[in-house]
C-alpha cells in the first residue's frame, strides 16, 4: 500500500469526499492566511516580557521577539498536529490574536501582573479545559447554545474577518468621529491599490472555479507588490496621515524585509521562556489570579466554540440541530495546545477562523491540518513563509471568505423575532467589539429574554439561563472594575 492510500485510509478521504491534492492545497491556503501570527504574536508579547513586570530574560528586544517566534511556531505545530492526528479536522491552531493582546496589554502592562504569572494562568486555564473536555462538560455547554446563535456565528465571523482583512489592506481607516471610514488616501496608497487589485483578481479566479484561487490570489498580490516596490513606490506613511487628518491606517510595507526576520543563535535558545510559568505561582494573590484565569477561560472557550461552529458550518460538518459531531476531539486539541503553549512561553492557543480559507478550498480532514503543522515546523529551519507574504496580501483571503460566509444566514428564521434578535445581535456585536466571544454572549443573553417575553417558555432550557447569567457575571468582572480593584 502506497503513501497516498495509507493517508486516504487514515484520514478517510473517500468518506469526506476529498483527495490528497485537495487536502494539500487546503493546508497551504490555511497556513498562508494564518502565518501572520508568527510575526504579530512575538511583536505583541515581547513588549510585555521586556517592559512589563517579571523576571529579566537577559535578552535584547529583538532576541526576545525571535524566541517568541520560535515558541509560536512550536506551539502552533504541536496543537495542529493533535488536531490533525487525533481530531481529524481541517482546523489550524496557534496563539490567538486578541488573547495575546489581552495577555500583554491588560494583564501584564495594565494590571501589573508579572508575565510569568500570566503564563501560569494560561497553563491553569489549559488544564481546566482538558478536564472539562474529558468530562464532556465543554461539549454539553456548546450544545446548549441556542440554534439561532449557532447559525449566526458564521455570518458574524464573516463580518469580523472582513474588518480585519480590509484594515490590513488599508482600504479602511479608523477615525475618532465615524470610527471606521474609507481611507482618505486610498488612491495615493500603493498598498491599498495593490490589495484591492489582488482582491478582485482573487474573486475573478474564484468565480471561474479555478482550484487554488485563494492561494494564487495571495501569491499574485505578493508578486505585484514586489514589482510596484521595485518601481520605486512605497506605502503611504501612517504617521503622516495621523498628523494631517487625525486618521489612522495600519502599518504596512510593499516589500517586507526578509533579512530582519532571520533567527540568531540566541533566538533559538528559548530556555528563558520554557517553564517560566512555574515561578509564576510564587507569591500570587489567589483571588486576583483566579479572576485572570476566569477571564482567559471565558474568552478562549467561546472564541473556540464560535470558530468551530462557524467553520464547520462552511464545511458541512454540522448536523440538523447545528451541532458538530465529536466536537470533544477538536476541543481537546485546543485544550492541549493552550497548555503546551503556556508551558513553552506564549499566550492562549486557539482554533483559527482563518481555517475557513482551507475549508473553502475543499479541505475536509485532518490532512489539511497536518499540512499546516508541517509548514509551521518547516518554518523553524528557514525564514517563516509569513515574511515573504505581506500582511495585506495574505488578508485578502479573509475578505473573500467573509463574503462567502454570509451565505449561511439564509438558515436563520428571520421572520421569527425570537430568532432574529439573538441572531442579529450575535452577528453585529462580533465585528463592533472585535470579539467572537462577545458576539456569542450577546446572542446567548438575549435568547431566553425574548423567548420568555414572547411566552415561548418551552423553548428555553435551564442551561440557557445559566449561560446567560454566566456571561453577565463575566462582563461585570471584565468591565466593572472588579478585576483591577482586586489586584
Amino acid at each position: 500500500m502506497g503513501l497516498t492510500d495509507s493517508l486516504s485510509n487514515y484520514f478517510g478521504f473517500e468518506e469526506h469526499g476529498t483527495d490528497l491534492p485537495t487536502e494539500l492545497l487546503a493546508g497551504v491556503t490555511t497556513f498562508l492566511t494564518m502565518s501572520y501570527i508568527v510575526i504579530v504574536n512575538p511583536s505583541i508579547l515581547a513588549v510585555a516580557i521586556v517592559e512589563g513586570p517579571g523576571p529579566d530574560v537577559g535578552r535584547s528586544f529583538a532576541e526576545v521577539q525571535q524566541m517568541l517566534a520560535v515558541v509560536t511556531l512550536i506551539s502552533a505545530a504541536v496543537a495542529t498536529f493533535v488536531m490533525a492526528l487525533y481530531a481529524n479536522r481541517p482546523f489550524g491552531q496557534a496563539p490567538g490574536l486578541g488573547l495575546n493582546a489581552f495577555f500583554a496589554f491588560t494583564v501584564v502592562l495594565g494590571l501589573g501582573i508579572p508575565w510569568n504569572t500570566a503564563l501560569a494562568a494560561v497553563v491553569v486555564e489549559g488544564v481546566v479545559f482538558m478536564l472539562l473536555t474529558a468530562a464532556g462538560a465543554r461539549e454539553y455547554i456548546i450544545r446548549v447554545f441556542p440554534q439561532p446563535v449557532k447559525f449566526a456565528v458564521g455570518g458574524g465571523i464573516g463580518l469580523f474577518l472582513a474588518i480585519i482583512g480590509l484594515d490590513a489592506m488599508r482600504v479602511i481607516a479608523s477615525e475618532p468621529v465615524t470610527y471606521i471610514q474609507l481611507s482618505p488616501v486610498f488612491a495615493q496608497d500603493p498598498v491599498a491599490v495593490v490589495g484591492v487589485v489582488g482582491l478582485l483578481f482573487t474573486f475573478a479566479l474564484y468565480a471561474r472555479g479555478i482550484p487554488g484561487s485563494i492561494v494564487f490570489g495571495i501569491l499574485g498580490t505578493s508578486v505585484l507588490g514586489a514589482v510596484v516596490s521595485g518601481l520605486g513606490y512605497s506605502a503611504y506613511s501612517p504617521q503622516r496621515l495621523q498628523e494631517n487628518m487625525g486618521v489612522t491606517i495600519a502599518d504596512a510595507s510593499l516589500a517586507p524585509s526578509v533579512e530582519s526576520l532571520t533567527y540568531s543563535a540566541a533566538g533559538y535558545d528559548i530556555s528563558p521562556l520554557v517553564g517560566a510559568f512555574l515561578s509564576g505561582f510564587e507569591n500570587v494573590d489567589a483571588l486576583g489570579f483566579a479572576l485572570v484565569v476566569f477571564t482567559f477561560f471565558f474568552v478562549d472557550f467561546f472564541d473556540t466554540a464560535g470558530t468551530l461552529t462557524g467553520v464547520s458550518q462552511i464545511a458541512g460538518f454540522l448536523d440538523e440541530d447545528g451541532n458538530l459531531p465529536d466536537i470533544d476531539k477538536p476541543l481537546m486539541a485546543d485544550a492541549i495546545g493552550t497548555t503546551v503553549g503556556g508551558i513553552l512561553g506564549t499566550s492562549t492557543v486557539t482554533t483559527y477562523i482563518e481555517s475557513a480559507t482551507g475549508v473553502e478550498e475543499g479541505g475536509r480532514t485532518g490532512m489539511t491540518a497536518l499540512v499546516v503543522a508541517i509548514l509551521f515546523v518547516g518554518s523553524l529551519a528557514i525564514v517563516p513563509l509569513a515574511s515573504a507574504v505581506p500582511l495585506y496580501a495574505s488578508h485578502i483571503a479573509l475578505v473573500v471568505i467573509a463574503v462567502l460566509m454570509l451565505r449561511n444566514l439564509v438558515e436563520i428564521d428571520w421572520a421569527d423575532y425570537t430568532h432574529a434578535v439573538p441572531a442579529g445581535l450575535t452577528m453585529l456585536v462580533m465585528p463592533f467589539t472585535y470579539s467572537i466571544a462577545y458576539g456569542i454572549a450577546a446572542g446567548i443573553i438575549s435568547y431566553p429574554i425574548v423567548k420568555a417575553a414572547a411566552g415561548e417558555f418551552e423553548d428555553v432550557r435551564p442551561g440557557h439561563w445559566v449561560l446567560a447569567a454566566a456571561f453577565v457575571a463575566y462582563f461585570v468582572v471584565r468591565t466593572g472594575g472588579i478585576l483591577r480593584a482586586t489586584l
